[in-house]
């Protein structure tokens, strides 16, 4: 009867560890990178990226570390700006992410607001103001298509 019980304990601990990497934050990030992270952490988090891409735009240098089903932006190469998802795997706590509906949204994230600009319907937390974090569910057929948790640059 122990060894049940510590089996019956162990399971949910393993099972919180292994979604703890999936995982929306708002406001703060996701699948274990949060923003204002450095590179060195987020090598240390996700492991090597697929790609790694150096560039140039009109606010400096950025690089940009692509893994399966997440994008991380270093704008100003130093640390992590924006992380964006499309993947199924992330949600938040209460279990909106990509797939989940504007009433999902609506009703799983505190605070969020939906609105269609420029012909694009999407739920928001935060304010669109530089140097504010936001966080933006976008939709798309009424559902989540994509997720991004970034600062504002402009």
């Amino acid at each position: 009867m122990g060894r049940l019980i510590l089996v019956a304990c162990a399971l949910p601990a393993l099972v919180v560890v292994g979604s703890a990497s999936a995982t929306i934050v708002p406001q703060r990030g996701i699948g274990g990178v949060t923003l204002g992270m450095p590179q060195a952490k987020v090598r240390a988090v996700r492991g090597t990226p697929v790609k790694v891409r150096r560039a140039r735009n009109e606010f400096g240098r950025y690089t940009v570390y692509r893994y399966r089903g997440l994008v991380v932006t270093f704008q100003g190469n130093a640390n992590v700006t924006s992380l964006t998802t499309s993947s199924r795997l992330e949600r938040t706590r209460k279990g909106v992410g990509v797939g989940s509906t504007e009433g999902q949204v609506r009703a799983g994230v505190r605070g969020a607001r939906c609105r269609t600009e420029s012909g694009v319907r999407h739920c928001f937390l935060g304010a669109f103001l530089p140097g504010r974090r936001v966080t933006d569910f976008f939709l798309k057929r009424g559902r989540v298509s994509r997720v991004d948790v970034g600062f504002v640059i402009d």
